[in-house]
């Protein structure tokens, strides 16, 4: 509990040392507030794992507490735990975000079937909402996706600003410029705890506008004789439509093939954030009766999942949509990390199959970040001036260097807090410190299993990842116990020289074993020791490798 009445505490789940899982705790009074609720994508390591999310232990066990959720925007490493938050917990929340964040999470908690759990609320830019001991304002900001808003919050302690996701686009397409004015005024009121988005610390200048994206698409498309293709983040919003905007001035009509992708559209059309020209948008069939040079698909796939549809082209797997000669592919993303490989080998595969590719770095301005770069990090903590700073969003490294970009800007050293994941921050009136941690890390999900994949299952995974494994059945007399067929070996994923050999001779070691095993009765579990210990020896003697034993006994 707090220290003192005016008191609060702040314990990042996420988002502090690593890229994704972003969520934040206030408590207050007994009060929590969550901040945020994202996924992150796993390392290749994590075999079989589909997300990442926050351990939220420490809000499940105060469930009760919890004020509300408020959201910064729609991307996936801020909102994509909600499904699983909700349905631990087992009540209705309240859920605050602006109009296109709650549209676009609507569809995932009901698929999720946990859209009975949240009362979904929006508020309008600006807005302040009053939470018990939080009050909540949500300030506009430019990203990827529209809608996105920086959260001050006011309490008893002092103002804490985060920032989100965001960077100054003076020229955006959606939107209007940031309002540098309000920032400042804000600023005035005196800003105790600034939690500020550092992904691109690293980058000197300013991140360039989305209109130059727009430019390179329509350099693109203007020249393209056949088909094109373009695949982007399916939140992403405003680049989709530019997109649909430059197909209709150069006469062609647009097919969206993907499900997130076309789910999201449909979302920002009801809303008024996509207002395509009529009939720019058709079906797949209606495409294919058009002149090559008359077609545009937009895809999900930028970062090479899969199961995606731009995967599925590439491996020439997709039921509606073949690469033919003279396509031309538009990759305007950038790899999230951890997805490089998956990315390339997406991009290799559509190449192999006869299409130009056009991808970051081949063509820099196909892409730019909706993250704010070093310049215009520092500007904003000139314009908030805070007592005390926090990176987030970011790598240890990133946290690092944007602690030298606050001190250059005027915070002392000791007032950059570097926090990791469970970190309990106290915040009071007159001064920001650790104190102290709760449980928190990482939960992986598995389909449906939540929590479920154990570092031992993991570690299994690995083995057989790497070594395979090796079965090897016998049958013994039900009466005597002695051995009366076998050990049959199979394997799967096992490679080495001449390795029927190797698992011959490491059956014929077994037989004999099991045939100089003590009179009586013998447990089975010391019969499957016996099988794991010869046989894994035999095979290591041989090959130096160590697969997976996996002993069958069956009685007769």
């Amino acid at each position: 509990m707090p220290k003192s009445k005016g008191a609060l505490r702040l314990i990042p789940l996420g988002g502090v040392g690593e890229i994704g899982k972003n969520s934040h705790v206030l408590e207050c009074g007994g009060d929590l507030l969550l901040i945020d609720a994202g996924v992150m994508f796993p390392e290749e390591e994590l075999h079989g794992v589909d997300l990442v999310i926050p351990d939220f232990s420490y809000v499940y066990q105060r469930a009760d507490r919890l004020r509300a959720i408020v959201l910064t925007h729609a991307h996936e490493d801020h909102v994509g735990a909600l499904p699983y938050l909700l349905k631990e917990l087992g009540r209705k929340v309240p859920i605050y975000s602006l109009p296109l964040t709650i549209g676009l999470i609507e569809p995932k908690l009901r698929e999720h079937r946990v859209l009975k759990f949240a009362e979904l609320i929006g508020v309008m830019n600006r807005q302040r909402i009053n939470l018990g001991p939080f009050d909540v304002e949500f300030i506009p900001v430019s990203h990827s996706v529209p809608d996105s808003a920086s959260i001050v919050v006011r309490t008893r302690a002092g103002l804490l600003f985060f920032t989100g996701d965001f960077k100054f686009d003076q020229t955006p397409v959606e939107g209007q410029p940031p309002d540098l004015n309000h920032l400042r005024e804000i600023g005035d009121q005196g800003v105790l705890l600034l939690l500020s988005d550092c992904t691109r610390v690293e980058r000197p200048g300013v991140t360039p506008s989305e209109r130059v994206v727009g430019e390179a698409l329509n350099d693109i498309v203007r020249e393209a004789k056949g088909r094109v293709i373009m695949t982007t983040f399916a939140s992403n919003i405003i680049r989709l439509e530019q997109t649909i905007d430059i197909a209709t001035r150069y006469n062609r009509k647009v097919s969206v093939v993907g499900r997130s992708m076309e789910d999201n559209l449909r979302v920002a059309a009801d809303l008024g954030y996509v207002r395509a020209p009529p009939g720019s948008i058709v079906t797949l069939d209606e495409l294919r009766r058009l002149p090559l040079n008359q077609a545009m698909i937009l895809t999900t796939g930028s970062q090479g999942e899969p199961t995606s549809a731009l995967s599925r082209i590439a491996m020439g797997d997709h039921p509606a949509v073949r690469i033919l000669p003279g396509d031309t592919v538009v990759v305007s993303a950038t790899p999230i990390p951890g997805n490089e490989e998956t990315v390339a080998r997406t991009i290799d595969n559509l190449m192999r199959r006869g299409a130009t590719v056009l991808y970051p770095p081949v063509v820099p301005s196909i892409h730019v970040s909706g993250h704010a770069s070093r310049d215009e990090l520092q500007a904003l903590l000139r314009l908030l001036r805070p007592t005390y700073a926090m990176p987030v969003h970011g790598e240890y490294r990133q946290m690092v260097h944007y602690r030298s970009l606050a001190v250059e800007t005027g915070v002392p050293c000791d007032r950059v807090i570097l926090a990791d994941v469970g970190d309990v921050i106290q915040v009071s009136p007159n001064r920001v410190e650790h104190d102290g941690a709760v449980t928190a890390g990482s939960v992986l999900v598995d389909g449906l299993t939540v929590g479920g994949v154990t570092q031992v299952v993991l570690r299994d995974r690995r083995h057989l990842a790497a070594d395979g494994i090796v079965i090897a059945a016998v049958a013994l007399d039900r009466e005597t116990g002695r051995l009366v067929g076998g050990p049959e070996i199979t394997s799967r994923g096992f490679i080495a020289p001449s390795a029927n050999s190797v698992l011959e001779r490491g059956a014929a070691r077994v037989r004999r074993s099991l045939q100089r095993r003590p009179e009586g009765e013998v447990e089975p579990g010391y019969l499957k020791g016996k099988i794991k210990d010869v046989l894994g020896h035999a095979i290591f003697e041989q090959t130096r490798l160590r697969p997976m034993v996996l002993p069958v006994i069956t009685e007769v």
